[in-house]
């Protein structure tokens, strides 16, 4: 049986997606405690505009932005050769494992240290190595919660809207049902997680949640156009890799034939 998967070259791609897929959230969760300026990135000083009253706005967007963009690319890829029910099945396995991520960094954070190691960063200027490790790996419980669940639904958003749009223009138009689906879910992903981490957990005006979630959205809505391309090049490889035929069989799956057990009948390939 493990043979026959490891033969599989469908099977050996949605193994490889996944894994990127769930190693990417999880990294993204990790790095999102960083700011960074993005009108610094490219050498020019922060714009400072007002927006709903909320005046000296400027790009300074979390780390995690890097990568989110590609996890929306991974969904609408998956959606397109595997369904929404794999896509449902790899989001739940990766708020699964960032939960437990973050249930781990919270145990190691509370264990006891010795001394010597509180000043073991003194030569690089660390002063204090607890309060370095807990600024790095302690997130709040309000963003934790906050981004988990802009997660998990913005991913349901984008599988639905990526299949309303395929059933109307089917195998057509892939740029519409990738960027589309993704520029929707993006929108309630920075809302959702802005109300949850700063409305409820810090008391933040509506005025101030709304202005840095179009600021957020602006961002993400410039990737998802910028990036269609990779969605394009990305079929090209699987397709020039499972064979081309076994591609037209996966998305024909991918629109309905499913099994009893929720996932797709792979068409084997050698």
């Amino acid at each position: 049986m493990i043979k026959n998967l490891l033969n599989n070259r469908p099977a050996r791609v949605f193994t490889f997606i996944a894994a990127f897929f769930v190693a990417n959230a999880l990294i993204a969760e990790c790095i999102g405690g960083k700011i960074f300026s993005l009108e610094k990135v490219f050498g020019f000083e922060p714009v400072n505009f007002t927006l709903f009253g909320e005046s000296n706005l400027s790009f300074s967007l979390t780390c995690g932005v890097l990568l989110w963009p590609i996890e929306f690319i991974m969904t609408d890829i998956v959606n397109e050769y595997y369904g929404p029910k794999a896509v449902r099945r790899i989001s739940y396995i990766a708020v699964g494992l960032i939960s437990y991520a973050f249930a781990m960094f919270y145990l190691a954070i509370n264990t006891t240290p010795p001394d010597w190691w509180l000043t073991s960063g003194e030569k690089n200027h660390i002063s204090n190595m607890q309060d370095a490790f807990s600024g790095v790996f302690g997130q709040g419980m309000w963003i934790i919660i906050g981004s988990l669940m802009a997660f998990l639904v913005s991913q349901i958003i984008d599988v639905t809207i990526f299949h309303k749009i395929k059933k109307i223009t089917g195998e057509k138009w892939i740029w519409l049902r990738a960027t589309g689906s993704t520029l929707i879910s993006q929108l309630v992903d920075s809302f959702i997680v802005l109300f949850i981490a700063f409305k409820l957990g810090n008391d933040w005006s509506w005025q101030k949640v709304m202005a840095i979630c179009l600021m957020n959205y602006t961002y993400k809505f410039t990737m998802a156009v910028v990036l269609t391309p990779l969605v394009y090049l990305i079929e090209k490889q699987i397709e020039k890799y499972v064979g081309r035929e076994t591609a037209v069989k996966m998305k024909k799956a991918a629109m309905g034939q499913e099994t009893d057990d929720g996932f797709m009948n792979i068409p084997t390939a050698g």
